[in-house]
């Protein structure tokens, strides 16, 4: 389902896995206290040094500058370190937003029917763009990025708006973006929290997974 090309692999190591049958509910009120809570809890936690370097450094590596443009993990905590509530979108982006924030590292969550063919973590080639969710392009030379058939449409701050998952979804690919250093317990741990709380709040089925 996802593969990495050779060129990328000394710096990030995704993990990943599809859920089939789901049920994405805009608000989902099940959440609010599981959602609170880990916003308490990360805003009393103490800092991961050693994850936040090499998150950072995994962007520097692909020419992005992550004081200016933020993992999307660490902007989540210094949201809600700042004594905001996490952003609510639908059930499974706010699960993925969920996990993000608890093992800090940057998530990417697309409707899978929205894809063509087998999906690649690159870099992006010279000029290319996509539209973004509520953006305007978001340019993706020399940038970590996924693609498919199609060309690109996420990375791991911005996702694109033709992939987006919406109400509509029903099978979605969930992809962490983690360092290379991150070990396979860790990431099997992530995968396994990630799945069963999707599972949880917005049912299906885990139809495959793995790590790169």
């Amino acid at each position: 389902m996802l593969t990495a090309e050779s060129s990328v692999r000394p710096h990030v190591r995704p993990a990943w896995f599809v859920l089939d049958g789901v049920s994405v509910v805009e608000r989902l009120e099940a959440l609010d206290a599981p959602l609170a809570e880990e916003a308490a809890r990360m805003r009393a936690a103490a800092d991961r040094p050693e994850r936040t370097a090499a998150v950072r450094a995994m962007y520097r590596r692909f020419g992005v500058d992550p004081t200016k443009t933020r993992p999307s993990s660490e902007a989540l905590l210094r949201r809600v370190r700042k004594g905001d509530s996490l952003p609510r979108i639908n059930s499974v982006v706010d699960v993925c937003n969920w996990c993000s924030l608890e093992f800090q590292v940057p998530y990417g969550l697309y409707d899978l029917s929205k894809i063509d063919g087998p999906v690649v973590l690159r870099a992006g080639a010279p000029g290319e763009s996509y539209a973004g969710i509520r953006k305007d392009d978001v340019h993706v030379e020399g940038r970590l990025v996924l693609a498919d058939s199609r060309g690109p449409f996420g990375n791991p701050t911005s996702d694109s708006a033709r992939t987006m998952v919406t109400a509509g979804a029903t099978s979605i690919l969930t992809v962490i973006f983690a360092p290379a250093s991150t070990s396979e317990a860790e990431l099997g741990a992530m995968l396994d929290a990630t799945s069963a709380r999707m599972r949880e709040f917005a049912g299906g089925v885990e139809r495959k997974r793995g790590v790169n």
